[in-house]
């Protein structure tokens, strides 16, 4: 379940709680008149099955809630009682299905800007997988998977694209390429120091290193795993279950590769280089065309079950239906 807190001036309350009355699996609601001063205006609270809240919620922003008052929405961990339990049988589909496409779009909207602890946590990832592609040590490689926070951005891309979002899809590209450039600079003049303290060593990168070499050495494999992690990923933020992001950040080469396009470029080795940034291209397409894929597909999914929902009579639908426009 989710509790929705929403601020409605007061001619728009009535037509709130209508809504709110009408939507299949809302419970628990509370209408406070005249108790909220900034902005002013009446306070609506609710409790809504997660099937069922992004429909109401795009027919919240349909009255312009969002602009005149405003809407919050929170995860209820426990709720002991009857109703809930009912609310959340009478709606259609399960709750792990749900998308609500706001909660990821704001989500994506976080994790996808450019900023300082992003890049440090890139730029630190990556030099970790620098230490582990020269020691061809498996277990660092996984984890600067682990620490590497490049899914956000790929996300965000997937969402603006899905969501005719041009400014997240921008912003996000644009927070994934300048966060690669400057792990993949700063990796290098990290690898220069490495060598000059005599921690690094050319032959060290030159040896076979099984356990790494499949880094520079992109295959069909490669693409697949990338598409696949894609469909994982989004799979992950749409159900709120971020615990499998894990599984999907140590399952691409990503920051490796990057690490390793740094460390071939310290020495002058082109061909690791480029094969390397091959490696890292074709990871970041994977992932992002699997993931606008799947989000395009479960949209269209969902849409098709939320058709089916039994409303009330007289039941508003906001435009475009849930999710908004495809």
């Amino acid at each position: 379940m989710l509790h929705l807190r929403m601020i409605t001036p007061h001619h728009l309350t009535e037509q709130v709680v209508a809504l709110v009355d009408q939507t299949v699996g809302t419970t628990h609601l509370v209408v406070l008149t005249g108790a909220a001063r900034d902005p002013e205006g009446d306070l609506v609270l609710c409790d809504v099955a997660r099937e069922s809240a992004d429909e109401l919620l795009q027919e919240m922003r349909a009255l312009g809630i969002h602009e005149t008052g405003s809407i919050a929405v929170e995860n209820i961990d426990l709720s002991i009682s009857r109703r809930a339990d009912d609310a959340e049988e009478e709606a259609p589909g399960e709750a792990a299905d749900a998308v609500i496409w706001e909660q990821l779009a704001e989500s994506t909207h976080e994790e996808s800007t450019l900023t300082i602890t992003y890049s440090v946590f890139m730029i630190v990832a990556t030099m970790i997988a620098a230490c582990g592609v020269v020691l061809d040590n498996a277990v660092l490689i996984v984890g600067a998977m682990a620490v590497g926070p490049e899914f956000g951005p790929l996300a965000g891309v997937c969402t603006g694209l899905v969501q005719r979002a041009p400014r997240l899809a921008v912003r996000s590209l644009f927070a994934l390429l300048v966060g690669f450039a400057a792990a993949i600079v700063a990796t290098t003049v990290f690898s220069l120091v490495m060598d000059a303290l005599g921690l690094f060593q050319e032959r060290m990168l030159d040896n076979a290193r099984p356990n790494t070499s499949f880094i520079w050495q992109p295959d069909p494999f490669s693409f697949v795993v990338a598409l696949l992690a894609g469909v994982a990923g989004m799979l992950s933020l749409t159900s709120a279950k971020a615990g499998a992001l894990v599984g999907v950040a140590i399952s691409v080469t990503t920051v490796p590769a990057g690490a390793n396009a740094a460390v071939a470029l310290s020495y002058g080795d082109f061909a690791q280089m480029w094969g390397s940034a091959l490696q890292l291209l074709l990871n970041l397409g994977g992932i992002i065309l699997a993931g606008t894929l799947t989000l395009i597909a479960w949209k269209l999914l969902w849409r098709t079950q939320q058709s089916r929902m039994i409303r009330m009579p007289g039941a508003p639908h906001g435009p475009g239906g849930p999710g908004g426009p495809l």
